[in-house]
């Protein structure tokens, strides 16, 4: 299932740069848990998506480690004022994304607008 995670997760990140939010809907599991660096948490791909949806920024993957079902990328988020240095760990369950859990410096993103 090694590569199965890695090529769901790839898929979305795809279908995110693509701002494909329909398609990206496909890899995210129903009960899919987003945590951010504040704590934060999604517990609705819609919802996520939704806040997504205000994000105009692309992946520049910088590294992928796979471990079974787990996937962590190292990536720069570049939007149009600012790029900031993510990692996020995805989880994958029955072919879907169940988690994902981002560490970043959102005081980048305060200081853009």
């Amino acid at each position: 299932m090694t590569e199965g995670a890695k090529t769901i997760v790839l898929s979305y990140i795809k279908a995110m740069d693509d701002r494909n939010h329909a398609a990206a809907r496909n890899y995210l599991g129903d009960s899919v848990r987003v945590k951010g660096p504040a704590g934060e948490t999604f517990r609705s791909p819609d919802e996520f998506l939704k806040m997504m949806e205000r994000q105009y920024g692309n992946y520049d993957i910088k590294k992928i480690f796979v471990d079974g079902n787990d996937v962590c990328l190292l990536y720069d988020f570049v939007t149009p004022k600012v790029t900031t240095f993510f990692c996020s760990w995805y989880q994958v369950t029955n072919g879907r994304i169940s988690s994902i859990q981002t560490v970043f410096d959102p005081r980048a993103f305060a200081t853009a607008d």
